[in-house]
């Protein structure tokens, strides 16, 4: 029993000890704490402002103004380390190494967020424009710091990582996609009546972008038609459905005006011997 007592009256003196001889360090410590954490809230919210008032993108602007913070409150944490007596090498070496750990496991996460801040800061592109890359396109709806979201006419959501984005080839045509068709006439055909109607045609859909009127002319000559090639825009939300009417009304408006899709042609000649019989 009377050991017991001794080694807690031990412990006790111990702890008086530490508080005697380190309270000062400790409240300096404490204070240093404090006032990195209501510090780094002001700045947040001065570099928050400031970002938003200079028509930074918001999603830029909060995760500058929260790096910041963590910043300014992991340098007073060091400095409440170094207050207490406590090696902080050691602790900034663990933070190094386990900092590259992570780097590496996540090397295709930090790619896209790089690549997700340079977005943010060039804007190629903004919500509502139809973009296309890697052969797949869609209306951008949402634009995050590791990765974009577009949606087809199918109704489709697509997510793209933003290193893809990135240094590779992006076509943004906005709210409106190019289609090109084309249609064969025969060679007795009035071509510049041809022409007129398929314009006339374009004209009756009001969905088509009224800024980039549509090119119609000829395109080639084949063997047994003329091609009329046309190209206009349509909105993304409705491309396949705009360009299947405009083919049918084509067709109808031929048909009415008595134009020739012609079909191939050969004509084939039999040589025989010319004595026999």
């Amino acid at each position: 029993m009377s050991e017991e007592l001794e080694q807690a009256n031990q412990v006790y003196n111990t702890i008086i000890n530490y508080i005697t001889n380190y309270s000062f360090q400790l409240i300096g410590a404490l204070l240093i704490v404090i006032i990195g954490v209501i510090a780094s809230k002001h700045i947040h919210k001065f570099i928050l402002k400031v970002l938003l008032k200079n028509k930074i993108d918001e999603t830029l602007s909060g995760f500058v103004a929260n790096f910041v913070r963590f910043i300014v409150v992991t340098m007073m944490l060091i400095v409440a380390l170094g207050k207490l007596g406590i090696s902080i090498a050691p602790f900034i070496a663990a933070v190094g190494a386990l900092s590259l750990t992570a780097g590496l496991a996540l090397q295709g996460s930090v790619s896209n967020f790089a690549a997700g801040i340079v977005l943010v800061i060039t804007k190629p592109f903004k919500i509502g424009d139809t973009i296309t890359v890697h052969d797949v396109y869609g209306e951008v709806t949402e634009i995050k710091l590791s990765y974009s979201v577009l949606v087809n006419e199918d109704k489709e959501q697509i997510t793209i990582p933003n290193k893809y984005m990135i240094g590779d080839v992006l076509v943004n045509s906005f709210s409106y996609r190019v289609v090109e068709g084309s249609v064969g006439v025969s060679y007795d055909s009035d071509i510049k009546k041809v022409i007129q109607i398929i314009e006339d045609v374009l004209g009756d859909f009001s969905v088509l972008n009224a800024e980039n009127e549509p090119i119609i002319g000829v395109e080639k000559f084949n063997e047994s038609s003329i091609d009329i090639a046309y190209r206009y825009w349509a909105p993304t939300h409705a491309y396949f459905k705009t360009q299947y009417s405009v083919n049918l009304a084509v067709i109808t408006a031929f048909n009415r005006e008595k134009i020739t899709i012609p079909f191939p042609q050969r004509e084939i000649k039999i040589l025989g011997d010319r004595n026999a019989n």
